[in-house]
């Protein structure tokens, strides 16, 4: 018996199916087309080989072959886990309008439709239209900001800490730069004030405290080697009780003409009514602040982008450095922020941010989330909450919102998983081991789509799919 044990074992397993599908003939499966289509036939291409790989090397194929190994499916599997990296469009369910996470800002789609022709083509981009001689590439922008902020001049890079380097390099380079320590802050991805200065050259000179900075606190600071007062927005954190922070006007007054005043106002704060409180962009320039840097897609509601305003002469020169060429934005960026300033000088919806347009409907969000909490009684509850601006802006700053709080046989870490990866992907959060939905920000456009994924997972529920 035991001589024959081998020559079984050998019979058995010359019946087992080593044999897998060749890459071409996988390619051909209607069941990969739509990955080709979003992912091309290269990298499709690629991640089958890989599958069949890793398949030939486990243990379950060098034991028993194909037999329990669904190739197709560990393969869709791979190009499943690929897609999810390409970008989406999601929708924000979480109370939050300007999220970072989720591309900060929308555009609104009537300035996207309208910028399609010209970025589909050639454009003036570095070259007058009236001599047919090269040209700036700063187009419209500088009218329309004098119009809307009264600045005799603009440069526009490809974001906010991008205008803060620059000026610091151009302006402070091997000098000092007053800083008051409440306002050395740090913003998302690591961005620390002390650090920019370092890197650019500069020395941080720090004054008054975390709490109070006094007018006298910048001028008793300043010596032949100064080169800026740098102020700092805090925009994403506050300080309450006792605090004092100086009058620009008196800081700019008693400043020597040496000294330039510059101000990181970050948000782009400057008609917008929902936040009396802040600061807006022409009153730092009626103060007297020579140049104010700010973002581009936080209130202001365009593409990622910094923007510097003020005095031409400052942005002449930040216009000459030799970084303007890493940090200038191209013409997708620049027809965009022209489009969308030529709607907000002419008061359109479409000139509006992101912010200003969600805290503007919130009677109507309110309304078509008690419609829902009523279409779905089972399953969710309406319940008040709290909207923010988001982004590093106002963060002490809510609004009322409102939205639903989902009940389900999952439990609700999965329930989160289920909605982020189903499509469309929805983004809500978890408070008090329960899943919320914030309705507040969720976008009109996305509405629909939101009630459709919603309706055909309540309805698998119901037939005990999920249970």
């Amino acid at each position: 018996m035991n001589s024959k044990s081998p020559q079984l074992s050998e019979a058995s397993t010359a019946r087992i199916n080593y044999r897998l599908p060749q890459v071409e003939q996988l390619l051909q499966l209607t069941l990969l087309a739509p990955f080709i289509s979003q992912l091309s036939r290269p990298v499709v291409t690629d991640l089958i080989r890989a599958e069949l790989a890793s398949i030939r090397q486990s243990e379950t194929f060098k034991t028993e072959g194909t037999q329990h190994i669904d190739v197709n499916q560990r393969i869709v599997q791979r190009c499943e886990r690929l897609m999810l990296q390409r970008q989406h469009r999601v929708i924000n369910a979480t109370g939050i309008a300007l999220h970072t996470n989720l591309g900060r800002s929308p555009l609104h789609q009537e300035v996207w439709d309208a910028i399609s022709e010209v970025n589909t083509g050639y454009t003036n981009l570095e070259i007058t239209l009236e001599n047919g001689k090269r040209g700036g590439r700063n187009g419209l922008l500088p009218t329309l900001v004098r119009s809307w902020l009264g600045a005799e001049n603009v440069l526009l890079v490809n974001n906010n800490a991008a205008s803060v380097y620059l000026v610091l390099l151009e302006l402070a380079k091997g000098k000092e730069v007053i800083v008051s320590r409440g306002e050395q802050i740090q913003i998302g991805g690591g961005f620390r004030i002390p650090d920019i200065l370092a890197l650019s050259g500069c020395k941080l000179v720090e004054v008054g405290t975390t709490n109070v900075t006094t007018a006298d606190d910048y001028i008793n600071a300043i010596t032949d080697d100064t080169a800026l007062v740098l102020m700092v927005h805090q925009s994403n954190f506050f300080i309450g009780g006792f605090t004092e922070s100086p009058d620009i006007r008196d800081v700019k007054r008693r400043l020597p003409s040496h000294v330039n005043l510059v101000i990181d106002q970050g948000s782009g704060m400057s008609t917008e009514s929902f936040a009396p409180d802040e600061t807006q962009l022409a009153t730092y320039l009626d103060m007297g602040a020579d140049l104010v840097c700010f973002s581009g897609d936080k209130i202001l509601g365009g593409p990622q982008a910094g923007l510097i305003a003020g005095r031409d002469d400052l942005i002449q020169r930040l216009g000459r450095n030799p970084m303007m060429r890493a940090f200038r934005c191209g013409r997708i960026i620049l027809s965009l922020m022209e489009e969308l300033l030529v709607r907000k000088l002419n008061q359109d919806t479409a000139g509006q941010g992101i912010a200003e347009r969600t805290l503007a409907h919130l009677p109507q969000a309110r309304q078509w989330c008690e419609s829902l909490a009523q279409r779905w009684p089972h399953w969710v509850a309406f319940v008040a909450l709290s909207t923010q601006v988001g982004g590093g802006t106002m963060p002490a700053q809510t609004y009322p919102g409102c939205g639903l709080v989902l009940n389900t046989p999952l439990k609700p870490q999965a329930l989160l998983d289920h909605l982020r990866l189903g499509t469309p992907a929805i983004f809500g959060y978890l408070h008090n081991n329960q899943v919320v939905l914030n309705l507040t920000t969720v976008l009109a456009a996305d509405q629909a789509a939101f009630v459709e994924r919603l309706d055909a997972f309540f309805q698998q529920l119901d037939s005990g799919e999920h249970a």
